[in-house]
């Protein structure tokens, strides 16, 4: 989802069962910098948000290393495709898929974001 950058008192919510959860006010996603959100079934989301104001949301845990640390990832993109770097080991996952750009064996859970 492509925002306008002039946006203010909106809210991200995800889509979890069917139903919209608000996660937090679109101004504490700043470009670049990820955000960790705690959701109702005790998981963690990591949000981002890219300079094009373009939002995302994937599970939080890295796979490969088990600890909840996505969000402080660096964020970045390759042949077109934005990407989250975990900052344990360094795999790239792809924000809109999910899919680990480093083993293809591995994908993360995605969530459908949007601010409203």
């Amino acid at each position: 989802m492509t925002l306008a950058p002039e946006t203010t008192d909106l809210k991200v919510e995800l889509q979890l069962n069917g139903d919209w959860f608000a996660v937090c006010e679109l101004a504490r996603l700043l470009p670049g910098r990820g955000v960790a959100a705690l959701l109702p079934d005790g998981r963690q989301a990591a949000l981002f948000r890219d300079r094009a104001g373009n939002l995302y949301a994937v599970d939080n845990r890295d796979p490969f290393g088990g600890a909840a640390v996505l969000s402080r990832g660096l964020t970045g993109s390759v042949q077109g495709r934005p990407f989250v770097a975990s900052p344990l080991l360094k795999q790239r996952f792809d924000l809109e898929t999910g899919q680990c750009l480093d083993d293809e064996s591995v994908r993360i859970a995605t969530y459908e974001v949007r601010a409203a």
